[in-house]
């Protein structure tokens, strides 16, 4: 017994020794809890089969843990930082049990979005016990701040910065030395395999300081300009114009509409489930007498907003940092050329659709910067359908469609997004008696996520149906693109998913005219040129450039990053020295929603008026008042009011999550 007192004396009780076994013990944590199968000896699987990369990351987690010997709390310091690693480790767990892609440090950026849709993962009592531990977390922390013990004595404070400095050194220089081997890498191709690849701490460290397009080595005016030939340029510094409205000729150009379906999959590539009937009969019927193919796409699972961007701009979000989100980040702030700006510049109008948040991913802001003249979200839609887990059904969206084509006599694009097919898909029965029923699958609660799953996507299938239907009875030619955004955050893997790989999704081009069938798998950021150029449309910077390009020529990519980098970052030498996009004054809905008279009716107040929705509140000098929704035309004030306020009263769009006003009545 006094030898191992001695042996704990001597060696364990001892900071820095505490700070490395603190990190091994995090790291197994954190490993085993990304790793779900098997779900114990994960971790130490990993361990043995990467010993190199497991014991650079637990460097990174011991240099930062060693920060603690330059405080006389150090209790509290380290206790401090095991929170912040083990809180990482528990969330990146969660995570990838609701979705593939693991976590990064952008998600803290969309911690916001992630709140207003918590509701649709999480019951009501796992809230509230997560809100409840983090409670007690706190508590536990403030105690330990007061009561918890301090070092006696003062602290050699140059000697432990010294040794802190030493580790860290030892760290960086460990993963760089491992880069330097190929045993690690910078360029994250597919953000979950590298994860299981590289480790936890390392790839969500690098998802917050590898961020945006980093500057090709070779940038410069000269290398940017001789992407394009000197026939492309106007003028005589080579400035990449776009063709002028009053030189277009739209007149037999066709109306182009994308629709990117949420989590929309052909389900028969499932090879570990059996249905009762084919899930997608009408889309699948597209795909055999329509222009179709594979669709590879950046995101797994997750990520709408990062597909919506290779499509809007034909720029790939390889290019950018591990896990990043355009429109988090860059397009937040930038304007910036997209296939909208492109079109309107030959007189199209351009309008956007999505039934959900019109504040979800900054889309009323980044699409203003994209260029497009109306944003149509769920706010400015009445009478939606749910899904049992709460998401706007698709069905919604014809109409919608509709009435963007009707709201302007010019030629129109429209870019939709659809929000049907969201996760997360329960592993409970919630479908008493479904239209397509999963007849074979691993067990209860896979069986029950598929069937929510394939049902929706049925649901998805015969909207598709009653919008083709429609469109073919529309007066002018139309072309619509369709594609799923990413495969379903379900328990996919590559030996159960028939496709090339899990970024692929499937696309099929339905026009109501007739066009050539010519089938090709393409990128999604290749998809928007590819279509325009069937229809005879070459304008815009990357659009031209997809299609006079050779896509596998070895300067296709890295000419194409040069152009983004130069675009979004850059010195805009394509444009000749100066952006020349500005944010559009972009209007939410395609309707007016206006009022008409503010009545008194027995002491209350009713507003009359015009494409009111469930959305609609009544605000007095920006303030927004208590409102029922009675009917597209009517509302009823619940606060009280004094007459001389009823001239001054609008109707203002209100985000109900946390109710921000994104539009008001003139």
């Amino acid at each position: 017994m006094g030898k191992l007192k001695e042996f704990y004396n001597k060696h364990l009780n001892n900071s820095l020794t505490v700070c490395f076994i603190w990190a091994f013990l995090i790291n197994l944590f954190i490993e085993t809890l990304a790793r779900h199968d098997p779900p114990v000896l994960a971790g130490l699987k990993y361990m043995v089969t990467s010993p190199l990369v497991f014991l650079d990351n637990m460097l990174i987690i011991f240099a930062t843990l060693c920060i603690a010997t330059l405080f006389r709390r150090r209790i509290f310091v380290l206790a401090l930082i095991i929170s912040v690693w083990v809180s990482m480790g528990v969330t990146n767990g969660i995570i990838l049990l609701q979705r593939m892609t693991p976590f990064t440090m952008k998600d803290l950026s969309s911690m916001t979005d992630g709140a207003t849709i918590v509701t649709n993962y999480l019951s009501k009592w796992q809230i509230i016990l997560i809100a409840g531990a983090f409670a007690v977390v706190v508590i536990g922390f403030v105690i330990l701040f007061l009561k918890g013990p301090k070092k006696p004595t003062k602290v050699n404070l140059k000697r432990n910065l010294a040794v802190v400095v030493l580790i860290i050194c030892c760290a960086f220089g460990g993963t760089f030395g491992l880069i330097k081997a190929n045993v690690m890498s910078t360029f994250f191709g597919n953000l979950a395999y590298a994860y299981q690849d590289y480790g936890v701490p390392y790839c969500f460290i690098n998802t917050w300081l590898n961020t945006g397009i980093h500057k090709p080595s070779n940038y410069s005016k000269s290398a940017v300009q001789k992407i394009f030939k000197d026939s492309d340029y106007t003028g005589s510094n080579k400035t990449m114009t776009l063709k002028k409205t009053n030189e277009a000729n739209t007149s037999d150009e066709p109306n182009i509409l994308f629709l990117q379906l949420e989590s929309f999959v052909d389900p028969e590539l499932f090879t570990d489930v059996k249905y009762s009937q084919d899930p997608i009969p009408y889309y699948r019927s597209l795909m055999k007498k329509y222009s179709s193919g594979s669709l590879t796409v950046p995101a797994c699972g997750a990520g709408t907003a990062n597909t919506e961007f290779e499509v809007m701009t034909g720029l790939s979000v390889k290019f950018f940092g591990p896990g990043e989100y355009p429109f988090k980040s860059v397009l937040k702030d930038k304007a910036a050329e997209s296939v909208a700006t492109d079109l309107k510049s030959i007189g199209y109008s351009t309008h956007a659709i999505h039934n959900h948040r019109a504040l979800f991913y900054n889309r009323n802001t980044v699409f203003k910067n994209l260029g497009y003249d109306t944003f149509t979200s769920v706010e400015y839609m009445s009478d939606v359908q749910k899904t049992p887990k709460g998401w706007a059904k698709d069905a919604i969206l014809t109409s919608q469609i509709t009435d963007a084509l009707k709201s302007t006599k010019t030629k129109d694009y429209i870019y939709t997004i659809s929000v049907q097919g969201h996760g997360k898909y329960p592993s409970e029965k919630m479908i008493a008696n479904p239209k397509i029923k999963v007849t074979s699958a691993p067990d209860e609660e896979t069986k029950n996520k598929y069937e929510y799953y394939v049902n929706q996507v049925y649901e998805m299938d015969k909207f598709v149906k009653k919008l083709t239907q429609t469109l073919s009875n529309y007066d002018e030619k139309v072309v619509l693109v369709m594609y799923g955004d990413h495969i379903p955050a379900l328990d996919v893997t590559e030996d159960t998913y028939k496709a090339k790989n899990l970024y692929q999704t499937q696309y099929v081009i339905w026009s109501n005219y007739k066009m050539t069938k010519e089938d090709k798998d393409l990128y999604a950021y290749q998809l928007s040129a590819d279509v325009l150029n069937r229809v005879g449309i070459h304008t815009g910077t990357t659009i031209k450039y997809h299609q006079d390009t050779n896509h596998s020529s070895k300067s296709y990519l890295k000419n194409l990053k040069l152009l983004g980098y130069d675009m979004l970052y850059g010195n805009d030498y394509i444009y000749g020295g100066k952006n020349p996009f500005k944010a559009s004054k972009m209007k939410m809905g395609v309707k007016n929603i206006k009022i008409d008279k503010v009545v008194n009716v027995g002491g209350k107040y009713y507003i009359k008026g015009q494409n009111f929705t469930e959305y609609s509140k009544v605000t007095l000098d920006g303030k927004t008042l208590k409102t029922v929704y009675l009917s597209p035309n009517l509302l009823g004030l619940l606060s009280e009011a004094d007459t001389n306020d009823a001239s001054r009263m609008k109707v203002s769009q209100i985000d109900k999550t946390n109710d921000t006003i994104i539009s008001t009545t003139e």
